[in-house]
């Protein structure tokens, strides 16, 4: 059957639909929100969509548009905005995420640009306003992602879409967020722990990416088609090893790629002292002095540029870096196995997308 689309050309359309929609709900939110409830409202909203708007690959929400229309849902003018809705609405949700995971991890950039907290905490300085500038910035960008979260529940809530498939999208939804959370606190523990496991790296990559990442957009996709259940479990193997091997590929880039192409600087995993498959690896296969400096390093707020390129060459020598990037490609592998045993369930053209979408993880460079 010929395809409609390439992959790459299918995923960018749907990224332009859901960067239009953005667009759009962001000048209704901005506008309202100062009629409605003022310039202190104005200032949170905008915070959160102004995270919202930088955008990226907008991976999630097309993942969403993906999964609704490999599983026969509707591509009418109606399906067509009932699913585009539903992928701002995870877009939503991931900015959210962000806008907490930013203050967490101390980040300053955010896709080349401040952070929320940070952009905040400087409004509170050049307005030369009472009271402390950093705990303004944290405050107001709670508060800020607080509201996108609601708001993007509400957003799920009221789609054009049955009753019961609204329900089992936001039960879908809620759940992951939940996971995610584990997720997110496994990786703060991680930091302090003294002794971190192969099996707790494993555990955020999949309950903190893999999970809302990949599996829920997908699902909530085809959910919104009427998938049955035994669509949506064929496609969870896939969308599991699929995201290990994508924050897999992402920690890799997030030390040995650059400043222009992360959003941010790449010392900032060390300097946060993330513990990665790359890091975690390095300290029990480095011998004693390199396991030393790297545990010395990692979390270290005053991290050189010589001190980081010495981490880098730490976690080469160890063999980690070829470690990783060997365990991304078994993922996916494994991804593209399961996907071919449940090809059968959805649309061919939906599956090559998925199919390609896994072998470029290998070959990702920003």
């Amino acid at each position: 059957m010929p395809k409609t689309a390439t992959t790459p050309s299918k995923l960018t359309a749907y990224k332009q639909l859901i960067d239009d929609d953005i667009a759009a709900y962001a000048a209704y939110i901005r506008r309202t929100t100062l009629q409605q409830y003022g310039a202190a409202a104005h200032l949170e909203s905008d915070a959160f969509l102004r995270i919202l708007e930088r955008g990226g690959k907008r991976l999630r929400g097309a993942l969403v548009m993906l999964g609704y229309e490999m599983s026969g849902g509707a591509m009418d003018k109606a399906g067509q905005a009932m699913i585009v809705q539903a992928a701002r609405a995870i877009e939503m949700l991931h900015a959210y995420i962000l806008i907490i995971d930013d203050i967490q991890d101390r980040s300053r950039l955010r896709r080349g640009d401040k952070t929320a907290h940070v952009a905040l905490a400087e409004y509170h300085k050049t307005h030369q306003l009472a009271g402390d500038s950093d705990h303004f910035g944290v405050s107001l960008a709670l508060n800020a992602a607080i509201g996108g979260a609601h708001a993007a529940q509400t957003i799920l809530a009221n789609l054009d879409a049955p009753a019961g498939l609204r329900t089992n999208v936001m039960s879908i939804t809620n759940r992951t967020m939940l996971v995610t959370g584990h997720g997110q606190t496994q990786d703060i523990m991680n930091e302090v722990a003294a002794a971190v496991t192969a099996q707790d790296v494993g555990n955020v990559l999949e309950w903190k990416t893999a999970t809302y990442t990949m599996l829920n957009p997908l699902h909530v996709g085809m959910v919104l088609a009427g998938a049955d259940c035994h669509a949506t479990d064929g496609i969870t193997p896939y969308a599991t090893h699929v995201g290990i091997a994508f924050q897999i590929t992402d920690d890799i880039l997030g030390v040995f790629g650059s400043e222009q192409a992360n959003g941010k600087s790449p010392m900032d995993d060390i300097r946060e002292g993330k513990r990665t498959m790359l890091s975690v690896y390095a300290l029990e296969h480095a011998d004693k002095a390199d396991q030393n400096f790297l545990l010395q390093m990692l979390g270290n707020d005053r991290l050189t540029p010589a001190e980081f390129t010495r981490c880098k060459q730490i976690i080469q020598e160890a063999g980690a870096l070829d470690y990783a990037q060997k365990q991304a490609a078994d993922h996916i592998a494994t991804a593209l196995k399961s996907l071919d045993k449940e090809a059968h369930r959805w649309s061919p053209e939906g599956v090559e997308i998925l199919r390609g979408l896994a072998r470029g993880l290998l070959r990702r460079d920003t």
